[in-house]
């Protein structure tokens, strides 16, 4: 189970870590002022699809591995001696 919490842990912290400069980068970019509601909601909503698109990724690369993961491990069965 801890294995589980740290890798939850880490990925929070990589996405804190995505936040920061991509708020950064389109507050410079398009010139959009943090103190207006308006333009918080595009940074925010921009944001959350680009957190959507990137867990889609994120899905994707979990299922890839599981997978040639589990093909390994049969491979490897049949090697092992009896």
């Amino acid at each position: 189970m801890g294995k589980h919490v740290d890798l939850a842990l880490t990925l929070l912290i990589v996405l804190v870590g995505m936040f920061i400069p991509f708020f950064g980068a389109l507050v410079l970019a398009f010139g959009l002022d943090f103190t207006n509601t308006k333009d918080i909601m595009k940074i925010a909503s921009t944001f959350g699809y680009f957190l959507l698109i990137f867990g889609i990724e994120l899905v994707a690369v979990f299922l890839y591995f599981s997978i040639t993961g589990k093909m390994a491990s049969k491979k490897m069965d049949k090697y092992k001696p009896k």
